[in-house]
């Protein structure tokens, strides 16, 4: 991980910027606004909203569902914006994209871990009681093997790749048999990937279950997430004669065939996050290119980007601030600067107020880094 400071930053697609700042706002704390409000209010409508910023228990679908392989889809579609192909490069010109490209995957995978076991727990001397398997692990192992496919195949070849993948890790799922339960199990220990998780995962799993939502074979079909983003970086870069907002339609009603087709497969491969299934990949994908083209036409063709700017100031330094959410006590920081105006307020405004003045913090240590071209990557 490197911080650079520039004077002139490095132009950027800024819808992409600001979506991945939108996506990450909610786990920095925007979550807490919605149960604020209806503390605060008492509205009803509230408790719907609030019910979208938890994960489904097991089968289903919420926003905060959709966090994790947005993040994913985002880290494709900046592959696509800029495509390489290496294969027919003398090796002299290749070494430098692949040492970077295997110095990222480690230190994500080093960082994950280190998350994992954040909050002043420390990760455990003995290695067979760290958890390896981590949400910034899955984002490594999703983006290198995404750039392989980049960087080595045609088109044709990624396409039939990424569907290949959601196809037999479906049938995975659907046919082979586990000991003791049989085929078809969408169980949290029923299932293959328990059965590869507790047979063949290093470390332990996410408290200890069964299954980790970050497990071995659910990996595989994150890739095909940041595939889709790939394709539709692709897509956003090439100039098209019918103009900006034919991008933009063309992205919506993809996005929306996409999203119909993974509630359909859903019939027979139920939508579950801790499993990945290839109907919540399809599902996940169709709103991930929902919201790019609602992004791409608000800030890059309209130009409305003052606006999202707030969104930008978070996405520029998106991987720092997650991994710092699980090492700094963020609502210690937020208590000892705003305590007294927080408890100023009424006691059914207090917990909306502790959430801004959360986000607040960390969003004005963000925007001081903004400012000074200070933007640390990985």
């Amino acid at each position: 991980m490197e911080a650079t400071e520039a004077k002139t930053p490095k132009r950027r697609l800024m819808s992409l910027d600001a979506l991945r700042g939108f996506d990450m706002f909610w786990i920095l704390g925007g979550e807490a606004l919605f149960a604020g409000l209806l503390l605060w209010t008492g509205w009803h409508g509230w408790q719907w909203a609030d019910a979208q910023m938890h994960h489904c228990q097991w089968h289903g679908f919420t926003f905060y569902d959709l966090i994790f392989p947005l993040f994913i889809f985002l880290s494709g579609v900046a592959l696509g914006l800029s495509p390489k192909r290496l294969d027919k490069l003398p090796m002299a010109q290749r070494m430098p994209l692949y040492k970077h490209s295997v110095k990222r995957l480690l230190l994500l995978l080093f960082f994950g871990v280190l998350y994992n076991h954040g909050w002043g727990t420390g990760a455990p001397v003995a290695i067979d009681e760290v958890r390896y398997a981590s949400v910034l692990g899955r984002i490594a192992f999703a983006w290198f093997f995404a750039a392989m496919l980049v960087w080595h195949t045609s088109f044709r070849t990624q396409v039939l790749v990424t569907l290949g993948i959601l196809v037999f890790y479906g049938l995975a799922q659907l046919l082979i048999p586990v000991p003791g339960y049989g085929a078809g199990v969408f169980s949290p220990e029923g299932s293959i990937n328990a059965y590869v998780d507790t047979h063949l995962l290093p470390g332990i799993t996410y408290q200890n279950r069964a299954l980790d939502p970050e497990g071995i074979l659910s990996t595989f079909p994150a890739i095909a997430n940041a595939m889709a983003g790939v394709f539709v970086g692709h897509f956003i870069v090439k100039e098209h004669a019918k103009g900006e907002w034919y991008k933009v339609l063309i992205m919506l009603i993809t996005g929306a065939l996409v999203l119909g087709c993974g509630w359909l497969l859903n019939l027979v491969i139920p939508v579950n996050k801790d499993l990945w299934t290839s109907s919540f990949v399809l599902v996940t994908t169709g709103w991930s290119m929902i919201l790019l083209a609602v992004f791409y036409a608000v800030v890059d063709v309209l130009k409305w980007q003052k606006a999202a700017f707030p969104f930008v100031v978070i996405g520029c330094n998106a991987i720092i601030i997650y991994l710092a959410s699980s090492l700094i006590d963020w609502k210690y920081t937020a208590q000892s600067l705003f305590g007294g105006v927080v408890n100023a307020f009424p006691s059914s405004a207090q917990a909306l107020m502790a959430a801004i003045c959360l986000l607040l913090v960390q969003w004005l240590l963000l925007f001081w880094m903004y400012k000074r071209g200070v933007f640390v990557k990985v």
